[in-house]
């Protein structure tokens, strides 16, 4: 296959960091392809658990009902100690409320997040091609240049940009020369196997802890037969893959002689690895998820904060290939690097406790959830700016259940939904500050709410009739917020209102304008 014109963005990489991005770049309309080397989809379970703020980010990129119809939520763990068997609540579950419509971490194996985004990006009249590895990448000023194997020989692909989202041992950070800073404990090992698995209840996350850290675990695989199995070997233990021999291995850590696993689907020893990338990029390449940092499996944030990188990254691409200054690609590791230290910091501390047989490190809470994540004191959200009672620019625009003209139930989330901005002003003063507000006519567009005042330029005009808007947000005062495309807040205004918001969406837009009243979706005056 061979393009006379450049790409936008190439992707290396389908992974769930990969394809979130190639999902995000196509439903903007963006010329884009995604090479994977290995020649299918991974059929392992590895990452399975896809937490709160990651359900909100596949619901906005179209793939959050495969997603549920393909998991669930997480068993009670089952602590065996000799004969008996302990539950424990990993974490607590609960109930959808205004703010937050996915409280609960879901438990779904990799190779069903995997396929239901290459699904999705079908959808959207893209495909991975597989059995497509990356040999060599240059750049000059202009483009970049990845010289590609795949079925077909070798093929030279040019683009705008290209990200690497090919793994911990990314090709492209090696291409680069970014140094991949941490350790790798050669001596701690875990042997984790997909298998069906007889001779044990599916209703229970199984340990059996042993002194030293080490353990086995068995976590029932939604919608099958299978278990994860991990195994943690002792220091001097060689892994065994056959069948009869982690059959009696298992049995021997286990005292369970009915335990049988069969119809092995998957098998990796795994070391962990605990890098960050000295840098997210060069010129035009950019790293995102392993390729960038690479986790503990304790605390699910691995796969997790991967596709934050990723939907971080494609509404800045998508600005900057519509005219925005480049400078906007710096903001991207900025505001990532720090949260991918921080996950580090936790994932670590949670998979030591572990080692230390520490019942806290078995407790999963709000951090680890990613909902209080934010961006605040970064290059696009400064600390001097406006707040509410509740709410910092950066920080997540959490949802709301407000009322149509109609009188019909409409969430937030439902309005944030696409790739554009959105500008939501509560009471009267901000919503004639909405009335005028000017947007470039190139770029993600705006969608322009009031809340409580009607603007002559919105295309929605709701009403707070639950409070929850209020009371969640911290509106009091008349106040605009301007939400980013990925759901954080980019700007938040009770002061000064129309010439603060201009100042933000210049840091954000590139700077062709259209009058107000401008479509939501082509930038032509109504």
């Amino acid at each position: 296959m061979n393009h006379t014109q450049p790409l936008d963005v190439l992707i290396i990489g389908a992974g769930p960091t990969g394809t979130a991005l190639a999902i995000d770049l196509a439903r903007r309309g963006l010329a884009i392809r995604i090479v994977n080397k290995s020649d299918h989809a991974f059929d392992g379970s590895r990452a399975k658990g896809i937490q709160p703020r990651t359900l909100e980010v596949l619901e906005d990129l179209g793939a959050l009902d495969s997603i549920l119809a393909g998991g669930t939520t997480y068993p009670l763990l089952g602590i065996h100690l000799g004969p008996l068997a302990a539950p424990w609540r990993m974490m607590r579950n609960r109930q959808p409320s205004a703010d937050v419509p996915y409280p609960n971490t879901w438990l779904i194996p990799q190779y069903s997040t995997d396929r239901a985004l290459h699904a999705r990006l079908e959808q959207l009249g893209h495909h991975v091609e597989f059995a497509t590895g990356l040999v060599e990448l240059t750049q000059d000023s202009d483009l970049a240049t990845a010289k590609v194997t795949g079925p077909d020989g070798i093929e030279e692909i040019t683009a705008r940009y290209v990200v690497g989202a090919d793994g911990g041992s990314s090709t492209v950070r090696k291409q680069l020369g970014i140094g991949f800073t941490g350790s790798t404990d050669e001596q701690d090992r875990m042997i984790i196997v997909d298998a069906v698995t007889t001779g044990l209840s599916r209703d229970r996350w199984h340990m059996w802890p042993r002194t030293g850290g080490k353990f086995t675990g068995a976590c029932p695989l939604p919608h099958s037969e299978l278990f994860q199995w991990m195994i943690r070997l002792d220091a001097d233990e060689e892994p065994v893959l056959d069948e009869a021999q982690l059959n009696e291995r298992i049995r021997s850590a286990t005292g369970n002689r009915r335990i049988t696993l069969s119809n092995i689907q998957w098998t990796s020893v795994f070391r962990p690895n605990i890098r960050l990338a000295e840098s997210y990029g060069q010129g035009r390449v950019f790293l995102a998820g392993d390729a960038a940092h690479v986790h503990t499996p304790a605390g699910a944030q691995g796969l997790n904060t991967g596709i934050q990188d990723a939907y971080n990254l494609g509404w800045k691409l998508a600005q900057v290939l519509a005219g925005m200054d480049p400078a906007l690609l710096d903001t991207y590791e900025a505001e990532r690097m720090p949260i991918a230290a921080e996950v580090l910091g936790l994932s670590t501390k949670k998979y030591d406790g572990i080692a230390k047989l520490d019942p806290s490190s078995l407790k999963r809470g709000k951090d680890e959830q990613q909902l209080a994540l934010t961006y605040f004191g970064g290059p696009l959200a400064p600390a001097d700016s406006d707040r509410t009672k509740t709410l910092r620019v950066g920080d997540r625009a959490p949802d709301a259940a407000l009322t149509g003209s109609d009188g019909k139930h409409v969430r937030l989330f439902d309005v944030f939904r696409g790739p554009h901005f959105t500008a939501l002003a509560h009471g009267r003063r901000a919503s004639d500050a909405l009335d005028q507000l000017e947007w470039p006519a190139v770029g993600a567009q705006l969608k322009r709410i009031a809340v409580g005042s009607p603007a002559e330029h919105a295309d929605h005009v709701l009403t707070d009739s639950a409070g929850t808007l209020g009371a969640v947000h911290g509106l009091a005062a008349d106040t605009l917020l301007l939400v980013r495309p990925d759901g954080y807040i980019g700007h938040i205004a009770s002061e000064d209102i129309l010439t603060s918001t201009r100042t933000a969406i210049e840091a954000m837009t590139p700077t062709t304008m259209s009058g107000t009243g401008a479509s939501p979706v082509t930038g032509v005056a109504e």
